[in-house]
C-alpha cells in the first residue's frame, strides 16, 4: 500500500467525530477546539503549516476572546513545555548488586546483560511518540513528549522519569539512542532531536517496515555506534491503529494483514541487524479504553484517534467484532512468536506480555483513575508512561512462561533486579514439544537392546 493511500486513511481518522455543542463548553473553550480542529483538516503540507503556526501563535502570545495566552502562564507553560514533572519529588535510587557489564562482549544473545546494551531504540505509534504526555489540557495534544516516552525517554535521569532507556543508563551509562527533547508532531526532525525513537504517530502495521528502513540506515552511519559489535535493544509496540482503522477498511487492516506486516518487518530486522534484541510488546484490549471520559472538548478527540472503537454503540455487533479482532491479533502475535522462527546466534525476538490482560487502572472508589491519561482520553501521561516502562524492564529479565501479566496499572510495579544466577535478558524461546526426546528414545532403545542380550 502506498503511504499516499495510508495519509487518506490517517487524515480522514483525523477528522472524524468533530462534531461537538458549542452550548456545552465555556466560549474560550470552543474557540480552542475549533483553532486545533482546523490543524487536521488541510491536506498534508497545509496541515504542518498550521500546526506549526498554532504553536508559535501558542508560544508567542495569542489572544482567544479577550484572554491573552503567555509563555510566562504557569498552567499552560506546564501544560505545553513540559515543566511539571520537574516539580515531582525524585524517584528513589534503583541499585543493583551486580550493574557491571560481562568481562568481554558477548557474542551469544543469551548471555547479554543490561550493561552490554550500546545502543536503544524504539518503533511504533503516538505511545511511543508519547502525544500529549506532559500535557493536561487539548493544548498538549499536537505535541510529542519523546523524552519521556516509556521505552525510549531519555529526560534527564531514572529519578526525574522513569523510561526504559532511563533505567538502561544506569547500567550502561554511554548508551546511545534516547530521545532527548518534545517535539511538534508533524515538524521535520533529525536524530539529534528524535534520538533513535522512529515511531511515527498514526503509523499503522503495515507502515512499521519503513520505520525500520530508517533505523537500519541510521545505525549505520551515526557517529559511534560499531553497527556489527554493539549490542542493541530495539522494542517495537505497533497494531492498535490497525483496531482503530479497522471499520474503514476489513482487509487492509484484518489479522492476516497484521500478520503479514509483522513478519516482513521482523525478517528485514533479522536479516540485516546483527546483535540485537528486540522487544515486541503485546497488544492490550482496547475496549475499556471506552469508558475512559471526562466532561471536556479533549475527550471528544476519541472519535477521531479511534472512531471504531469508540462511536459504535454497546453491545453493538460491529463492537463485538472489532473486540474479536483486537483478540486475534493478540492471538495471532503470540502464535508468530513462539517458537525459534526468530532466533538465532545473535538475535532474537521476544514477546513481552505485561499487557495482554491489562485494564485501565482504578480509584478507591473504583472510578477509573484519569491521572494516566491525557487530555484527549486516549493516551498516557507521565504516569502511565513511567509503569510502562517498568513492566518492560521487568519482562525482559523474566524467563519465558513466567512473565508477569498486569492486570492494572492501579498499583505501582517494584522493579526487579537481574537474579545473580541469570544476570541476562531473557532471550531463549520457550518451545514445548509433545514429542519425546531424541535422548529418551535412544536410552529406551539401549535398555530393551541391552535387557535382549542379558
Amino acid at each position: 500500500m502506498t503511504s499516499k493511500v495510508k495519509d487518506n486513511v490517517n487524515q480522514s481518522s483525523f477528522t472524524e467525530g468533530f462534531c461537538i455543542d458549542k452550548a456545552s463548553y465555556p466560549e474560550d473553550d470552543f474557540i480552542l477546539f475549533k483553532i486545533f480542529k482546523s490543524a487536521f483538516q488541510f491536506g498534508q503540507e497545509k496541515m504542518l503549516t498550521t500546526r506549526v503556526l498554532f504553536a508559535v501563535c501558542l508560544v508567542a502570545a495569542c489572544r482567544v476572546d479577550g484572554y491573552t495566552l503567555k509563555e510566562e502562564d504557569e498552567p499552560f507553560h506546564q501544560d505545553v513545555f513540559g515543566t511539571d514533572f520537574l516539580r515531582q519529588p525524585l524517584h528513589p535510587p534503583f541499585i543493583c548488586l551486580d550493574m557491571t557489564p560481562s568481562p568481554s562482549v558477548p557474542t551469544s544473545v543469551e548471555y547479554v546483560k543490561a550493561a552490554d546494551i550500546k545502543v536503544i531504540a524504539a518503533l511504533g505509534d503516538s505511545l511511543t511518540t508519547a502525544i500529549g504526555a506532559n500535557g493536561s489540557t487539548i493544548l498538549s495534544i499536537p505535541f510529542e513528549f519523546r523524552h519521556v516516552s516509556w521505552s525510549i525517554g531519555g529526560y534527564g535521569t531514572y529519578q526525574n522519569v522513569i523510561t526504559l532507556a532511563n533505567i538502561f543508563k544506569l547500567f550502561s551509562p554511554e548508551l546511545l539512542g534516547p530521545s532527548p527533547v518534545r517535539m511538534l508532531h508533524g515538524q521535520p526532525a533529525t536524530v539529534n532531536e528524535t534520538g533513535f525513537n522512529f515511531a511515527v504517530t498514526g503509523h499503522n502495521t503495515l507502515n512499521v517496515s519503513d520505520q525500520i528502513r530508517h533505523m537500519i540506515d541510521t545505525f549505520k552511519s551515526y557517529p559511534g555506534l560499531n553497527f556489527e559489535e554493539d549490542w542493541k535493544v530495539v522494542t517495537m509496540m505497533i497494531g492498535m491503529n490497525d483496531i482503530c482503522d479497522y471499520c474503514k477498511d476489513k482487509t487492509l487492516f484484518s489479522p492476516d494483514r497484521f500478520t503479514h506486516h509483522m513478519t516482513e518487518a521482523l525478517d528485514m530486522m533479522m536479516k540485516e541487524i546483527p546483535r540485537t534484541i528486540v522487544n515486541v510488546v503485546q497488544i492490550f484490549p482496547m475496549k475499556p479504553l471506552r469508558d475512559v471520559q471526562r466532561p471536556t472538548l479533549g475527550c471528544q478527540l476519541q472519535k477521531s484517534f479511534c472512531s471504531c472503537l469508540v462511536q459504535p454503540e454497546e453491545n453493538s455487533p460491529d463492537l463485538k467484532e472489532l473486540v474479536e479482532v483486537n483478540y486475534e491479533f493478540q492471538r495471532r502475535l503470540e502464535k508468530l512468536l513462539h517458537g525459534e522462527r526468530f532466533f538465532k546466534k545473535d538475535f532474537a525476538v521476544v514477546l513481552q506480555p505485561y499487557l495482554e490482560k491489562a485494564v485501565p487502572p482504578t480509584l478507591p472508589d473504583g472510578t477509573i483513575d484519569l491521572s494516566f491519561f491525557t487530555a484527549d482520553c486516549f493516551h498516557f501521561t507521565v504516569k502511565g508512561h513511567e509503569e510502562l516502562a517498568k513492566g518492560l524492564w521487568n519482562n525482559m529479565f523474566q524467563a519465558n512462561g513466567e512473565k508477569d501479566k498486569i492486570k492494572s496499572f492501579s498499583e505501582p510495579i517494584k522493579l526487579i533486579c537481574p537474579t545473580k544466577e541469570h544476570p541476562y535478558i531473557y532471550t531463549r524461546p520457550r518451545v514445548v514439544s509433545s514429542a519425546p526426546k531424541h535422548s529418551s528414545v535412544v536410552l529406551t532403545m539401549f535398555l530393551i537392546s541391552g535387557f535382549h542380550y542379558l
